[in-house]
Formats: structure tokens, C-alpha cells, sequence
């Protein structure tokens, strides 16, 4: 039975077409990868199925009674609730109909017979519905859910405001799967959880008995979960049985396939042209020639896909630092309270070290205590000589309405424009991307403005706070080429072992020092 059914959809952002006469069906139990490079439209997608965003065009219908859940990085969690308030949350619904049901119990001694019947035939809807939602133990699943993505550990009755972003979303998480909604809609859900809690979300995706639609650039995790692939290219969506690396092995069949028919066609048309430019003239050959003309001028013209550009990313490198990056002596990070236990740590010139340990053990509280961007609350970072630092933080929370340009451009004012352009096109982005407001672009274009300021600075220690959230295939894959070209040194999170695990020299597993229960 269908779910959803998008018909012929249409939509763009000014003169930037998206899709162009889509169609899309969800079956019941359907579970679908949404793939595609950054920009081609897929959180875009999303927002129009859920009605966030109104198509220029097209028909979204879903079928009656039907729940959808949606996981959105960006909403909001109020202030003053605890992690368990936002949990038990999942299942208001529920805490309303049990309201509802003692309201007509209420009513039950002061009513007629015949109002009775009808109150006692309401009540057994309601109680069939609580059961059937297994209302009874809802303290038991929320416990399930928030021990396998790591919330018990952070504590239950802990306030939202004080959680770290990769907290926030496994709460939302959490709550998407508590509720458990005919269809789960999945914007890369794994970016802010670390390896344990991926595995969990892995397990429980295969098990899920109903449809969700899920956006990721984790291969290994998206081949694991889906049953279909979507993919999302040059304004159209075309639909794939099977999993992403089965997918790759037909549109590749498909693309070569395409290419042999361009050619030949290319060929027949080049010999028909030539034949009425020599024949047109001359009256003994023009009805032939008139003939050939007619059969270009009905050709159906096979079109290639233009290539998007690749990204290509290339540090610029500073002089050669001193042989110490960094010591670490007696160093205690946190905020209210300690997060770890003193940490004497060294790193020296040539290192490429990754951060690793699950959320909210403070990896990113780390990196900007040795930077100096927070106090630590004890101990000493005493940092090497001529050291040339880039940093990319891991999420930008201010909108930026600058253009990509003026971005790139107020950090190297003494680039031409046309140098800026080029910059910015060298990190996979085409010339309307770069001529937009940084605010509109995906988070994986606005990556890629971001990776084009830092490869552009001359430096010789990169410090990175998950670079590859956001990023697509293609981009990581270059990062990572990227990386372990790199002669300078790196400290690196990353909760991605297929990303980090060929490019650095040590690992560092933040939950050997913590001062939490994991």
C-alpha cells in the first residue's frame, strides 16, 4: 500500500532549478537510501514531503491516518526540560487519550443508561489504543531507547540547555523512535553520534518493521539499513532496488551505456549533415539530401548529464613548524564540573592524531582548551614554535547572508575576485553556489566555503572538529586524499574509522580519561 505519492514536482530558488518534474512513491515497510551530492536537493526534498516548504509545483499526497516523524537537527528543545520530560514527550498523545478516558470515567455516575453505553464503548477504544501503544511500559522503552544511544549516561534528569549539539540530536533522535511513526524521515542522523551509538542505530533500523526514507553520506552505515535507493541528479530522481553499492554497479552500467549511444548518434548525425551540406545544392541529389535533413530534424537528441566538479583540495603548506606542538600537563577541561582526569599529553611535528570516545566526554572542549579559546579548569598547554594553526570548527551556529565571495574574499582581500572564484569552484562549487548567500547553501555546500578559507591559509597544524559531517562522497573522499598528502599535523575528531583510520599515525580514545560512567 502507498504511503506518500509525490507527483510531477517542480522546484527552485530563483534562477536554480532543483527538480524538474519529479514523481516518488513510499510503500508500506519500504526502506530507502536518499542519495545524491551536496546541493542536489535532498534536506530540500524533505521539507517539501513534510510541508515546511511549498513546491512551485506538483502534488504531494499522503494517506490518511498516517504518522510521520522527521528528524530535524535544527528544532528546538525548551528550556528547563529535562532529557526525560523530552522523551516522555514522544508519547503525549497517549498521556492525552489516559486524560481523556478518566474524564468520561468521571462522567460515568452521573449520566443515563443509554450515555453510559456510549461512554463505556469510547473507553474501550481508548484502552485498546493505550494497550495496543504499550502505554503501560513506556518508563521500560524509554530506557531502551536512551541506553542505546548513550542518554542514560548523561543522566535523565539533566536540563537540555546545558547538552553539547551531538547530545541534542540524540535526544531528538530518541524521541523520533520512541514515537515510532508509520514513516521516520532521517536527515543524516549519524552525523553527531559516535561509533557505539551508530552500530545501535544500525541494528535498529534493520529491525524497524515500518518505512523510513533516510539522507546519509555514510556508505558502510546506508548499505547496512536500505532496501532502495533514491538518487537524486541533474533536477531528476530516479529510483534503484537493492543497496547503495548495488546502485553505484547500475547507474555506472547505465552512464557507459549512454555515452556508446551518445557517440554512435554524435557519428549519424555528423554524417547526415555532411551529406546535406555536399547534396543540397546539386538537383539530381537534393530529394535525398531534403530526406536526411527531415530525419535530423525528428531525431530525439540523446543529452548528456553535465559533469558536476569535483572537489580537489590541496593544504597550502607554512615553513616547518618546531619539533613540539603541543604538552599537556595536568590538564583538566570542562565547564561546571571536570570532564576528565588530569591529561599529560605530548604531540610532536608529523603527528596525525584522531580524537575519538562518545559524545559529551568533551572532545571538542579538548581541541579549544589546547587552542586557548577556553580556559581549562586546571593544568597547562604550553604550544610548540611557529606554528601556522587551521581550524574548522565543527558546527557554525550564526547565519551567514554574506555571498560565498565576500566569505572567501574577506579572508584573502589581496585574491582577484576571478582568484576567489576559481578557489571556491576547486572545492566542488559551481557558479550559482558561489554567487549565493551562504545562508541558503546545504550543509555540505556550506562545508565546502568552509574547507575553501582553510586549504587557502598557510599553515602547518590543522585542527579539525568533524570535517566530514555534511560532506558527500566525492568531498570526503578528497578530504581524505587531502589529509594524508598533508606533510604538516593533524588533530582530528572524527567518529568515521573508514575516514580516519588511513591517514593518522595515533588515536586517542577520550573515554580512557573520562571522568563519566561509559
Amino acid at each position: 500500500m502507498s504511503i506518500l505519492n509525490v507527483k510531477n514536482l517542480s522546484h527552485g530558488f530563483g534562477a536554480r532549478a532543483i527538480f524538474n518534474n519529479v514523481s516518488f512513491r513510499l510503500l508500506k515497510g519500504e526502506h530507502i537510501g536518499l542519495i545524491g551530492a551536496n546541493g542536489e536537493g535532498k534536506s530540500t526534498f524533505m521539507n517539501i514531503i513534510t510541508h515546511k516548504l511549498e513546491p512551485d509545483d506538483g502534488i504531494v499526497e499522503w494517506s490518511k491516518r498516517v504518522r510521520s516523524g522527521y528528524l530535524d537537527q535544527h528544532t528546538a528543545l525548551e528550556p528547563g526540560m529535562t532529557i526525560k520530560d523530552v522523551l516522555e514527550s514522544a508519547f503525549q498523545y497517549l498521556f492525552d487519550m489516559e486524560a481523556e478516558m478518566n474524564d468520561y470515567y468521571m462522567k460515568m455516575g452521573d449520566v443515563e443508561s443509554e450515555e453510559l453505553e456510549l461512554l463505556l464503548e469510547e473507553v474501550g477504544t481508548i484502552q485498546d489504543i493505550l494497550d495496543h501503544n504499550d502505554f503501560y511500559i513506556i518508563d521500560a522503552k524509554v530506557n531502551d531507547v536512551a541506553k542505546g544511544l548513550g542518554l542514560l549516561e548523561i543522566g535523565l534528569d539533566k536540563t537540555v540547555e546545558s547538552l553539547s549539539g551531538g547530545q541534542r540530536t540524540k535526544i531528538l533522535l530518541a524521541k523520533l523512535l520512541l514515537e515510532k511513526p508509520d514513516i521516520l524521515l532521517l536527515d543524516e542522523p549519524t552525523n553527531y553520534l559516535d561509533e557505539e551509538h551508530i552500530e545501535w542505530l544500525r541494528r535498529y533500523l534493520q529491525g524497524y518493521e515500518n518505512a523510513f526514507i533516510l539522507i546519509s553520506h555514510d556508505i558502510p552505515f546506508l548499505n547496512s539499513v536500505v532496501n532502495l535507493i533514491y538518487h537524486m541528479e541533474n533536477q531528476e530522481l530516479n529510483r534503484y532496488v537493492g543497496d547503495y553499492d548495488n546502485f553505484l554497479r547500475i547507474h555506472e552500467a547505465k552512464k557507459k551505456q549512454l555515452e556508446a549511444a551518445y557517440r554512435q548518434q554524435q557519428q549519424e548525425i555528423s554524417e547526415l549533415e555532411n551529406f546535406v551540406a555536399r547534396n543540397k545544392a546539386r538537383v539530381a541529389t537534393r530529394n535525398m539530401a531534403m530526406s536526411r535533413q527531415k530525419k535530423l530534424d525528428k531525431m530525439d537528441r540523446i543529452e548528456l548529464a553535465r559533469e558536476k566538479p569535483k572537489p580537489e583540495f590541496n593544504f597550502k603548506t607554512a615553513r616547518t613548524s618546531g619539533k613540539l606542538i603541543f604538552k599537556v600537563t595536568d590538564l583538566v577541561i570542562g565547564y561546571d564540573s571536570p570532564l576528565c582526569r588530569p591529561l599529560n599529553l605530548l604531540m610532536e611535528r608529523g603527528q596525525k592524531i584522531a580524537i575519538t570516545g562518545a559524545n559529551g566526554l568533551g572532545k571538542t572542549t579538548l581541541l579549544r582548551s589546547i587552542l586557548g579559546e577556553i580556559q581549562a579548569l586546571s593544568g597547562d598547554v604550553a604550544l610548540g614554535e611557529h606554528q601556522f594553526i587551521g581550524y574548522f570548527e565543527q558546527e557554525i551556529k550564526e547565519a551567514n547572508y554574506k555571498t560565498c565571495i565576500e566569505e572567501v574574499w574577506e579572508s584573502f582581500p589581496a585574491m582577484t575576485q576571478y582568484e576567489v572564484r576559481a578557489a571556491l569552484a576547486k572545492c566542488g562549487l559551481t557558479t550559482q553556489h558561489i554567487e549565493s548567500k551562504v545562508v541558503v547553501l546545504s550543509g555540505g555546500e556550506q562545508a565546502k566555503v568552509r574547507l575553501c578559507k582553510l586549504i587557502n591559509q598557510e599553515t602547518n597544524f590543522l585542527v579539525l572538529d568533524e570535517p566530514t559531517n555534511h560532506l558527500d562522497v566525492d568531498a570526503k573522499a578528497e578530504l581524505k586524499r587531502a589529509l594524508k598528502a598533508y606533510p604538516g599535523s593533524v588533530l582530528l575528531i572524527s567518529h568515521e574509522p573508514e575516514f580516519y583510520q588511513d591517514i593518522v599515525t595515533d588515536i586517542w580514545n577520550l573515554e580512557q580519561w573520562t571522568t563519566k560512567i561509559v
